[in-house]
């Protein structure tokens, strides 16, 4: 199992907790987790990616491991401690301003 931890307004509008399990089929990269997330939470499409380019929405960003993965090809596979569930995916909402 996969855990991802959500940031509240995600957390509230899918109704969860902090912290939800999912289960990825095939090669686990950010796109599929986040292809499951949006399965298991169909209130959260288009909140974290766009809903036609799939690419990440601004402010969002990904978490693993310590390391920012926002940047990176959706397409690459996570970290192994993620895939083993010892560490969770952290989707968190930036903040701007000054």
């Amino acid at each position: 199992m996969i855990r991802v931890v959500l940031p509240l307004h995600l957390r509230r509008l899918a109704n969860v907790d902090r912290e939800v399990e999912l289960s990825v089929n095939g090669k686990a990269t950010f796109a599929s987790v986040l292809d499951a997330l949006e399965l298991a939470y169909p209130m959260l499409q288009g909140t974290i990616r766009d809903h036609v380019s799939k690419e990440r929405r601004p402010y969002v960003r990904y978490f693993a491991c310590g390391m920012d993965y926002s940047h990176e090809s959706t397409d690459m596979e996570i970290p192994a401690l993620v895939q083993d569930g010892v560490e969770p995916l952290r989707i968190v909402g930036a903040m701007s301003g000054g």
